[in-house]
């Protein structure tokens, strides 16, 4: 059987679902030459058959899920040229064996858990071309003897933890500092890599060192990686001034230097030899942008990324010559005016726009029609200005639409009902903070791929239309603080994706339907506040294990609260940074986040970035009754909870203290009695208490966390103890058995101001008012004082 299995060169078997014990017995590795493993389980360790097979040129183990430092046993293939390990666990540093391969051509550890620095005998390996090192937590500087490495052409270091921007550019481009370098420089020199004066790195193409921790200012000698065609830089720590000698990369395509502390003037110049550019992603700097009017640029860019540089205050002319754009980002780059006409003709191509948070203004006629059959689907973000007039018409094949926190007004009539025959595409719509007003329109039919619909802060009224259950795609829907009335929508109950309901501070009456708990299984975000609603909880709502924040506050509910509110699985399950998710939906660039507005701690904030986190139950400024539900200390995950203003009564849940990630609780004002249960002190985590106005009795427990609150949390009660002034007797119970002082204290009489003011009435009354009614009086009035005027005059010698 053996002597049947042929010499095999090649063998791949990358996904074939194998394992640790997987072997190939009595297979001849004599003549093999690559072997291709990768995406196997063969956790956590390598088989060691693979360590004598050291002819291999190349090896692939990606994706493996081995564990553990980099096996010794692979430093006898001393003839890999081809050698990738990436996307395993190995959390080791880089063993010193590895640096000894010199016939290596291309090595990619990324994707492990890599540590320690980089060793100076990184230059032994003179035949690399292609290294990767990204997604590891590789530190400190990076060696010097890297300018000895002259066939390099790509070099991924990115998400790693480097330093000195100056240290990385000097080991590039051979900088001469010591006789180290200058070996490096003659090895360089030798195989005609370098220049003779220069010390170019002439063949480096891609240089990846994004998201690291390099600081410092970019060095001129950055202009002489001559090759250089993709250049990241993003999300560092450089500062200082971009140098004009980074135009001298005349073969550069790619240039991403965002999310850094850069400043200064770019000109012109800086750009003058870029002619191949194609991407300039410099977002989120300090850069003002300052080049002639009549500008015209050497490059056609295909993406532009300038977020809050300073562009303004004129549309920039330039953009005009532009005629390859797919994205562009001008957002809070202080442009004002209007757009200019030239633009809606230029940005028909354009897949991602974004000019947000500006002060454009004027009104908007159409978003021009773009490729039916264009992918990705446009996106266009125009919030945050100043446009007026009624809503545009847009493309059907538009993907994603922001117009919010701007002054467009009028009805939605024209905007949703415009089309009888197309079908739009667009999945999220953005309208919120405007001044739109009549009634939402009933034409949804025509809008089914819409997953967020958020009119949230406008004037619209009448009921949520019926077409709305045409959406089944729909994941959030956002109406508050608008003159909506009407029962719950039925329309909603085909909605079954729904994730985020928010219809509050709206005149939404009736009850709150059950239907909600069995056909909105998986709904986050359930906000009904400050609207009309009547009737009782239905204990159906218990369904929606995934709730997160349940607001029913300021309506007209009645009835008791829910026993089965520890099937809120969500709130009842403690979270670690391995289980939080949000099951909802990601857009590009993350220019659209979710928020919701949460009341916590007595105000009203709006969440956004960290709304996955929160989780929140307000049912007051209601009628309910009855006694809080055990069951609610079993939310373990709760962060705030508010039930004040109720006619709640019984005792405050015992085991409340097992809330350990409450940070802001308010039971005041209902009728709750009993003392407060001895487990509040190990709620360590809240910062806003509040427990006044019941009927609660005894001493406050001792603990450094109730104790710092102020004695208002308390008062209206029968409490004693810190930090009310009210002292406990032995047994535990106010002195006396009265209230805390704030409450027994009886007003005091200041009868020297209780006359004042009678003395004031009385003469306003009797003397003010009969003078402004009778003209007798009046008359009489001034004929005295005249009277008097002239006796004082004689008296004293005036006249």
């Amino acid at each position: 059987m053996t002597s049947m299995l042929p010499s095999l060169v090649e063998l791949h078997l990358r996904r074939c679902q194998l394992d640790l014990l997987f072997s190939l017995p009595g297979l001849n590795f004599t003549s093999l030459a690559v072997l291709d493993l990768s995406a196997n389980n063969m956790k956590p360790l390598m088989p060691n058959w693979l360590f004598g097979l050291t002819g291999l040129d190349s090896l692939g183990l990606r994706s493996c899920d081995f564990s553990g430092p980099i096996p010794n046993g692979l430093q006898n293939m001393t003839s890999l040229q081809d050698l990738d390990l990436s996307g395993n666990n190995f959390n080791s540093t880089i063993p010193i064996w590895l640096y000894n391969f010199k016939g290596l051509k291309s090595l990619d550890l990324g994707w492990n858990d890599l540590q320690g620095p980089i060793s100076g005998d990184i230059g032994n390996m003179t035949s690399i071309i292609h290294i990767d090192l990204s997604y590891n937590k590789i530190e400190g500087r990076i060696p010097r003897s890297m300018g000895g490495l002259c066939s390099t052409k790509f070099i991924d270091f990115s998400y790693n933890k480097f330093g000195d921007i100056s240290d990385v550019f000097r080991s590039l481009t051979g900088y001469i500092s010591d006789s180290l370098e200058m070996l490096s420089l003659n090895a360089c020199q030798l195989s005609g890599s370098f220049d003779d004066n220069l010390g170019q790195f002439k063949n480096l193409q891609e240089l990846h060192l994004s998201v690291n921790s390099i600081v410092g200012p970019l060095p001129w000698s950055i202009g002489r990686l001559s090759s250089l065609k993709s250049l990241y830089l993003t999300d560092n720590q450089l500062n200082g001034t971009i140098p004009e000698i980074l135009g001298n990369l005349t073969k550069l395509e790619e240039l991403y230097i965002d999310y850094n502390l850069l400043e200064g003037i770019v000109s012109e110049t800086h750009f003058a030899n870029l002619k191949n550019l194609k991407i300039l992603g410099a977002s989120d700097n300090s850069l003002i942008f300052k080049v002639s009017p009549k500008w015209i640029p050497p490059f056609q860019l295909d993406q532009i990324l300038l977020r809050s540089c300073h562009l303004g205050p004129r549309f920039p002319n330039w953009l005009q010559s532009q005629k390859k754009l797919s994205n562009l980002d001008f957002s809070s780059t202080r442009i004002s005016g209007n757009i200019p006409t030239w633009f809606w003709n230029l940005s028909s191509g354009i897949h991602y726009l974004n000019l947000s948070h500006n002060q454009i203004h004027g009104e908007i006629s159409y978003i021009p029609k773009c490729d039916d059959h264009s992918y990705p689907r446009p996106m266009v973000y125009l919030s945050s200005n100043q446009f007026s007039g009624p809503l545009p018409t847009i493309s059907p094949c538009l993907s994603e639409l922001d117009l919010s926190n701007n002054s467009f007004s009028g009805d939605m009539a024209h905007f949703l009902c415009g089309r009888s025959n197309e079908t739009s595409q667009l999945r999220i719509l953005i309208l919120r903070e405007n001044l739109l007003s009549g009634e939402i329109p009933d034409c949804w039919m025509n809008w089914q791929s819409i997953e967020v619909i958020n009119l949230r802060n406008n004037n619209l009224k009448g009921s949520i239309p019926s077409s709305i259950s045409f959406l089944s795609s729909l994941i959030s829907l956002q109406v508050r603080s608008n003159s909506l009335s009407g029962e719950f929508p039925p329309s909603l109950q085909n909605c079954t994706k729904l994730l985020i309901i928010d219809l509050g501070v709206n005149e939404f009456v009736g009850s709150i339907p059950a239907w909600i708990g069995k056909s909105l299984f998986d709904l986050k975000v359930l906000n009904l506040r400050s609207n009309r609603f009547i009737g009782e909880i239905s204990s159906e709502l218990c369904h929606l294990t995934s709730l997160q924040i349940l607001d029913l506050a300021d309506n007209k509910l009645t009835g008791t609260i829910p026993w089965c509110v520890n099937n809120f699985t969500f709130m009842a399950t403690v979270k670690n940074s391995n289980n939080w998710y949000w099951n909802s939906y990601s857009y590009y660039d993350g220019e659209i986040i979710e928020t919701e507005f949460v009341v916590t701690k007595a105000n009203e904030y709006l969440y956004s970035t960290i709304l996955q986190f929160l989780t929140s139950l307000d049912l007051s400024s209601n009628n309910l009754s009855g006694e809080i539900p055990d069951e609610l200390s079993s939310l373990l995950s709760l962060i705030s909870v508010n039930l004040s203003r109720n006619h709640l009564i019984g005792m405050i849940p015992k085991k409340i203290g097992n809330m350990k990630s409450l940070n802001s609780i308010d039971l005041s004002r209902n009728q709750l009695s009993g003392k407060v249960p001895s487990s509040m002190p190990n709620l360590n985590f809240v910062g806003y208490l509040d427990i006044s106005y019941n009927n609660l009795s005894g001493e406050i427990p001792t603990s450094t966390q109730l104790q710092s609150f102020d004695a208002s949390s308390f008062v209206g009660n029968k409490l004693c103890g810190r930090p009310l002034t009210q002292k406990c007797s032995a047994d535990g119970e106010p002195v006396n058995n009265g209230g805390n002082e704030i409450d027994k204290r009886e007003p005091k009489v200041d009868w020297f101001y209780l006359c004042m003011a009678l003395g004031f009435v009385m003469g306003f009354w009797g003397v003010c008012v009969p003078l402004l009614l009778f003209k007798s009086w009046r008359y009489a009035y001034f004929q005295f004082l005249d009277l008097m005027w002239d006796k004082l005059c004689v008296v004293c010698g005036c006249r």
